[in-house]
């Protein structure tokens, strides 16, 4: 099959287009699929630069890549749920940047039937991690105030959207063209970070869903209330503020599997959920992918189209 791969850290140019055998299923709660598509997501690159190697190591030559979408080829005997033809999500941490994937079958669920392979590809890594924020981590309850930083990116977007759906007051950063996209996902306020500071302009917000990070950081402690908390996916916030402040605040490891996905993939079939694709690549051009999302300013999702 073909795939991407590299033989060491570094930049984007040690990505190379090859091939390689195609995996087989090795247990019997395996999964095959050949895949469609397949996202790019900011991990891809920092543990293709070694930034991840002491609590993510890979063996090399690797295969980046940890969500995709496509069509299952063959089952192991002890999977039930799933046939083959089925058209599925697969989240497998690893790998999908090629034509073929094994995952196991906690790490699979149907794709909606409404959503085309490119945007099943752009939902699984963000809606585990939004519920893994808002929900799991940070308790989000009807009627409560979140704000979201970042709010239009591929995951800010998806958050603005199940904190609605959830009967949250959100209110989300951004920029550009992220400025009506957050708006258009549900936002009830959008502030626009780069022409004003948020923490001048709200407060006695319960909870701050970070997905951008930087020195920026720090002020959106100056937004909660009292016992409120700033949860990130970026960067671990200062414990020192958030004693100072009266709040909790943590770094939030994403749980991302078929249970995590259920909130959002139900909000999909529902028709309360939209999907953003920002911009598709072969997967031949998956360097060129990486760099396109390294730059930043990116609203929506990056996804690989494999044939």
């Amino acid at each position: 099959m073909k795939a991407i791969q590299y033989k060491e850290y570094g930049k984007s140019d040690v990505i190379k287009y090859v091939e390689v055998p195609t995996p087989l299923i090795k247990s019997e709660n395996e999964i095959l699929i050949q895949i469609k598509a397949a996202g790019v997501n900011p991990i891809d690159m920092k543990i293709r630069m070694g930034l991840m190697k002491t609590i993510r190591p890979v063996e090399m030559p690797y295969i980046p890549g940890g969500e995709a979408s496509g069509v299952i080829v063959a089952v192991g005997e002890a999977v039930s749920e799933f046939k083959v033809g089925d058209e599925v999500i697969a989240l497998t941490k690893k790998h999908t940047y090629a034509q073929y994937v094994t995952a196991t079958e906690d790490f699979v669920v149907l794709k909606p039937e409404t959503l085309s392979f490119e945007e099943a590809a752009a939902v699984g890594v963000t809606i585990g991690t939004a519920q893994s924020v808002l929900f799991t981590e940070g308790q989000l309850k009807k009627g409560q105030k979140v704000l979201i930083q970042g709010g239009g990116g591929a995951v800010g977007g998806v958050m603005v959207q199940m904190a609605k759906s959830a009967g949250a007051y959100v209110i989300a950063t951004a920029s550009g063209k992220g400025v009506d996209l957050a708006k258009d996902l549900g936002a009830d306020e959008v502030i626009d970070y780069k022409s004003q500071n948020v923490s001048e302009i709200i407060k006695d917000v319960d909870l701050v869903a970070d997905t951008a990070g930087g020195e920026s950081q720090s002020e959106l402690f100056k937004v909660l209330k009292q016992g409120g908390a700033l949860l990130s996916i970026v960067a671990p916030p200062s414990q020192e503020l958030a004693a100072q402040y009266g709040v909790r605040a943590g770094f939030v490891v994403s749980d991302i599997s078929a249970k995590t996905l259920q909130n959002g993939i139900d909000l999909i079939n529902d028709g309360q959920f939209r999907t953003v694709v920002s911009k598709t690549f072969r997967l031949e051009d998956a360097a060129t992918a990486q760099d396109f999302l390294s730059a930043g300013g990116v609203n929506g999702k990056v996804v690989l189209i494999v044939e």
